[in-house]
């Protein structure tokens, strides 16, 4: 049988890290990404050997990223620290998104805000077990402010304050804002209760000049998501 041999006593050529320096992040796979992360692997197995173990069993890096730290050190041969760095590399995948995604200017039609809270609330809510609800703030001109959590829930339901969102949007000295939560079973059609509880916050902004633009429903995927405005229920 061959013996195993640890990565660092590859040739060069075929090192990941050494591969990344000279021909570039971009021109890895994925197995080979995720071996620079993981580091190191456990006895009888490479580090590459776990990435593609891990792929494998998976099938896809958002696979991979719906499980929480303790799921993910459980696996064996991922442990703590390995867990720990995979969610970290995840965790600045999505803050990169984030932070370009704050840079829009201007939100000027559907389609444009589907886009900016898919990239923003979606990635971080698409997978998630629990409901949560978010609000986006806009000024006059309809320039976000500020993305902000009201509340967090069940599986299907998320307890929500209707006077905290006005008490909110008041201070934060909004124009007019965008309802946004997710539906963990991934359908994203408005329950009875989403409809009241759009109608309540929709009156009760209307009171002190602010306007509810839209409320999307967050589903796995940006194609499944559902508008309030474009389905003219607002």
């Amino acid at each position: 049988m061959w013996e195993k041999i640890p990565i660092k006593k590859w040739i060069k050529e075929e090192r990941p890290r050494e591969m990344l320096f000279e021909k570039g992040p971009e021109n890895l796979s994925l197995t080979k990404l995720i071996a620079i992360i993981l580091r190191t692997g456990i006895k009888g197995k490479s580090a590459e050997e776990l990435a593609l173990e891990l792929l494998n069993k998976f099938g896809s890096l958002r696979e991979i990223d719906k499980l929480d730290a303790k799921e993910l050190s459980k696996i064996k041969g991922v442990g703590f620290s390995k867990a720990a760095q995979l969610k970290a590399a995840f965790e600045l995948g999505k803050r990169l998104v984030w932070e370009e995604k704050k840079k829009t200017k201007k939100i000027t039609s559907l389609d444009q805000a589907l886009d900016y809270i898919f990239e923003t609330n979606g990635i971080y809510l698409r997978d998630k077990e629990k409901e949560y609800f978010y609000i986006l703030l806009l000024n006059t001109k309809n320039m976000p402010l500020e993305n902000i959590l009201i509340s967090s829930g069940t599986y299907n339901a998320a307890a929500v304050d209707v006077k905290e969102i006005v008490k909110t949007a008041s201070l934060k000295n909004a124009a007019s804002v965008i309802l946004i939560h997710n539906h963990p079973s991934g359908e994203t059609e408005p329950s009875k209760n989403d409809i009241e509880l759009t109608k309540k916050i929709k009156n009760a902004l209307e009171i002190i000049n602010i306007r509810v633009l839209d409320h999307i429903i967050i589903g796995k995927n940006k194609t499944d998501s559902f508008s309030f405005a474009r389905s003219g229920m607002l």
